[in-house]
């Protein structure tokens, strides 16, 4: 059985960097050809993908966060990591980590992160 857990800050201050771990257990995140996903939803909004590594080490990126966004890992803890640059109110969300691109079989609880001064 897979499982992730998401940690990080549950407050960050606008213009700073939002940072989030993703920790694995139950599988390799090396594993091909598995992707592992973060995804968003706001207060009253619907989920938003956020972004995607692979088990290749490689990236994507929903086209409207590109521009701040990264997405990490660390193969010999099976984590994987996010990076928020420049977080503004609107960035407030509970963040999910996953397993998948598309359909994703295995989600962790979510962690909340308020932007906020």
């Amino acid at each position: 059985q897979v499982q992730l857990q998401e940690s990080g800050p549950g407050l960050v201050k606008p213009s700073q960097t939002l940072s989030l771990t993703c920790t694995v257990s139950g599988g390799s995140i090396t594993t091909s050809y598995y992707y592992w996903s973060w995804i968003r939803q706001p207060p009253g909004k619907g989920l938003e993908w956020v972004g995607a590594i692979a088990y290749d080490g490689s990236t994507y990126y929903s086209p409207s966060l590109k521009s701040h966004t990264s997405i990490s890992r660390d193969t010999s803890s099976n984590q994987f990591s996010l990076q928020l640059s420049s977080v503004t109110p609107e960035d407030t969300a509970v963040y999910y980590c996953a397993r998948g691109a598309y359909d994703m079989d295995y989600w962790g609880k979510g962690t909340l992160v308020t932007v906020s001064s």
